[in-house]
């Protein structure tokens, strides 16, 4: 319905088309309402056209390029293995168009009018949309922000032709001779392990002690040891200060305590972190509180400090992940419909897909010592696992964790092939309120994966078979 001459009232506006967004969007419009969506980009957002998905592409054409040249140990050889990087593009791009497609295909198939241009609230209740030239205005009964996050550039490293962030670093159409990673962090690890299987001489600069900060070192160290072994140098406590550019190459001078250094490489990756996308579109004009940290505070409905408007994803405290983002959008979505949906984080899967693959759920056995939970573990070796013997991929663990009083399920490690599957059953197990007899009690198909799981609850109650 057409308001006065220019306005057009709403009843859900979504903007920003991401994991959070055309969730959010859909679960609206399951429950009746009227959505209207708009992103300025593509449908799928960072996630779909420029993180996780076209990332996960590549690492998987690098981890299949890499088993090509050495599976002579089990006696197949593979003369002459060759890598066409701009087709690897094209089948990379073709994943992501497939995805964005089929949410595009979700939206017409849901009703949701879905607006390219970019939003700027005028108003607490309405909205200026951008298309170019032209604009329109859009008044709203609920709105839910779901404008997601962009990489950290660092001053003294502009992104450019050659200082990349993540972005660019997936859509290059030739392998690089050479590339410094500044940033040990789990986009870093991925994309230095992907480039370096492609051939690429990687360097990591990583400010903390160790690669991947947050995650446990006797994890990590899995992890360390396979980026040795393909040749990646990483020097930890390192700070990048500064970059000289040429046409060819950028040489970056780093700092190791007191120590000087400089590595010359083809490109720069900076990989430092995201910031979350809440400047420049009219949050102060609506009313919405920022913290310090320029986040958008919420409520356990995901309610902003403004009646009617909401925030998801990475623009609210929280972890920056895709899976979160789509949970609290079933959140948002559901208290703007009336229901006592809450957002509960007691079980958010954190997965690296570094080479060999990290998973983590819940507590590490250090946290709950911490917070002086008693507790029980379980651990059992890859090396142990037939399946993964037949995969020629046994290195890693499953650890579990849990309750000592009761023994109820509160945390899983996963280090080693297919972490990023597993640790699904560890979370339910967590969601659930599962004890350790309950897995230890599930039978689980032989020989997979998957059974080290119940190996792990055995070991934790002391009745491992293995």
């Amino acid at each position: 319905m057409v308001v006065g001459e220019f306005t057009t009232d709403v009843d859900t506006l979504i903007i920003g088309a991401g994991p959070g967004g055309y969730v959010a969007a859909i679960r609206a419009a399951q429950l009746g309402q009227t959505v209207t969506l708009v992103d300025k980009d593509e449908l799928g957002g960072v996630c779909l056209n420029r993180g996780c998905i076209p990332s996960k592409a590549l690492i998987s054409a690098a981890h299949r390029y890499e088993i090509a040249k050495h599976s002579d140990e089990m006696g197949i050889s593979a003369k002459e293995v060759s890598v066409d990087f701009s087709k690897v593009q094209v089948w990379k791009d073709g994943v992501v168009k497939k995805l964005t497609g089929g949410v595009g295909t979700l939206m017409k198939a849901n009703k949701v009018q879905v607006i390219k241009g970019e939003a700027l609230f005028v108003s607490p209740n309405e909205v200026r949309v951008y298309k170019g030239y032209e604009s329109d205005r859009l008044r709203f009964k609920n709105c839910i922000i779901a404008t997601g996050s962009r990489p950290i550039e660092l001053k003294a490293f502009p992104f450019g032709k050659r200082i990349l962030s993540s972005t660019e670093a997936l859509s290059l159409q030739e392998i690089p001779k050479s590339m410094v990673v500044i940033g040990g962090g789990y986009i870093g690890i991925e994309l230095g392990q992907m480039y370096a299987k492609f051939g690429t001489k990687v360097t990591v600069l990583e400010g903390a002690g160790s690669i991947l900060p947050g995650f446990d070192s006797e994890i990590t160290k899995w992890v360390d040891r396979r980026l040795k072994k393909a040749g990646i140098e990483v020097h930890t406590t390192a700070f990048a200060q500064s970059a000289e550019q040429t046409d060819n190459d950028v040489t970056v001078t780093f700092k190791v305590g007191e120590e000087e250094k400089q590595v010359t490489a083809e490109y720069v990756l900076v990989t430092v972190g995201r910031v979350p996308n809440t400047n420049d579109f009219g949050l102060d004009i609506a009313g919405v509180k920022l913290n310090e940290r320029n986040y958008i505070e919420v409520d356990d409905q995901c309610r902003t400090n403004v009646p009617g408007i909401y925030a998801i994803g990475d623009i609210v405290p929280g972890l920056a992940l895709a899976h979160k983002a789509s949970y609290e959008a079933k959140v948002a979505a559901e208290a703007i419909s009336g229901l006592p949906s809450k957002i509960d984080y007691l079980c958010i899967p954190s997965v690296v897909f570094s080479d060999p693959e990290i998973a983590n759920v819940g507590l590490t056995e250090t946290q709950a010592k911490e917070q002086g939970i008693e507790v029980v573990t379980g651990r059992t070796s890859y090396g142990a696992n037939g399946r993964a013997l037949a995969l020629n991929d046994a290195e890693g663990f499953v650890k579990i964790v849990a309750r000592k009083d009761d023994g109820r399920v509160i945390g899983a490690q996963i280090v080693g092939a297919e972490a990023s599957n597993l640790i699904a059953e560890f979370c339910i197990a967590i969601e659930t309120h599962v004890v350790l007899e309950d897995i230890a009690l599930s039978i689980h198909a032989h020989p997979t994966l998957g059974e080290m799981a119940m190996e792990a609850a055995d070991a934790a109650l002391g009745q491992s078979a293995h």
